[in-house]
């Protein structure tokens, strides 16, 4: 199973505070972990939400809006996507993890939707160009 770890924004990650030698150094070592284990498949940090925008969708329009975004707590700070067994195993590995943050944090775990989760909705053809987007990309990684 595939899950999206995030590592959750706090008023330090926002004011774009970098992290101190020591925590750039156990993080490195965890993701050593993780791709000796075969768990990363992807993951890093985020630039403050200042440096960021957000496209609103009503309808056929589209509006622009400029950062920074002012809840923090529901804002994402880096992100992992990880390959685990099920959710109890990226708890684990979770748990495992050093504090990415100066003071207390959070991280969430989201599973990913997979394409059999869309079989009754999803046609032959749909299906087909989601399975040629996924090789595209693929192709793109191994070049």
């Amino acid at each position: 199973m595939r899950v999206m770890v995030m590592v959750k924004a706090t008023t330090d990650s926002e004011k774009g505070i970098m992290p101190s030698t020591e925590m750039f150094e156990a993080m490195g070592k965890f993701n050593e972990e993780l791709a000796k284990a075969g768990i990363m498949l992807s993951g890093d940090g985020l630039k403050p939400s200042k440096l960021g925008k957000r496209v609103a969708f009503d309808g056929a329009s589209r509006r622009v809006i400029d950062g920074p975004f002012a809840e923090t707590n529901e804002l994402v700070a880096g992100f992992w996507i990880w390959e685990v067994k099920d959710m109890a195993e990226a708890v684990e590995w979770v748990k495992r993890c050093p504090n990415p943050m100066p003071g207390p944090s959070e991280i969430e775990i989201r599973p990913f939707y997979e394409m059999e989760d869309f079989v009754e909705i999803a046609s032959s053809e749909g299906q087909a160009s989601h399975q040629r987007a996924g090789e595209m990309i693929s192709k793109r990684g191994q070049g």
